[in-house]
């Protein structure tokens, strides 16, 4: 389990790319990064080993020296960047609103019958979440 951290810096869509490989493959070295990475787009395998380097002093990364290869893992939870990065593109763009945010996200693609129940069932989810944790706090529902 990876140990949450208060001030995560943001990363950049590059590095975002990076950790998309890493959550899938951990630990991987820099040459097996590197080789995900150029399935979809050119790259340099310096330019990978550069951001491995800049990532590892972000605190994004962590590096293990011990074997004649550097092997990288994740610092940090996918949910934990997810989270980050909703949070910031909500502020930034939807001013705080995730009505809006969900809006505007149903109408960028096609959803199906199928997704909008599972939304659905989130929400009350949540709603049941949210009313449990307010129960337990002694608030009347």
């Amino acid at each position: 389990m990876k140990t949450p951290q208060p001030h995560l810096p943001k990363p950049t869509d590059a590095e975002i790319e990076i950790l998309h490989v890493l959550w899938q493959l951990e630990p991987a070295t820099v040459r097996q990064v590197h080789e995900h990475l150029t399935r979809t787009k050119q790259a340099q395998y310096t330019t990978t080993l550069k951001q491995l380097q800049v990532m590892t002093e972000k605190g994004l990364v962590v590096r293990d020296e011990s074997e004649r290869s550097h092997v990288y893992r994740a610092a940090v939870a996918r949910n934990q960047v997810q989270r980050q990065m909703t949070t910031h593109l909500m502020d930034r763009v939807f001013g705080g609103s995730a009505r809006g945010m969900l809006m505007e996200a149903l109408g960028a693609k096609k959803v199906s019958k199928k997704e909008i129940a599972e939304l659905r069932q989130m929400i009350d989810d949540f709603e049941k979440g949210t009313k449990s944790q307010k129960d337990q706090k002694g608030n009347k529902r």
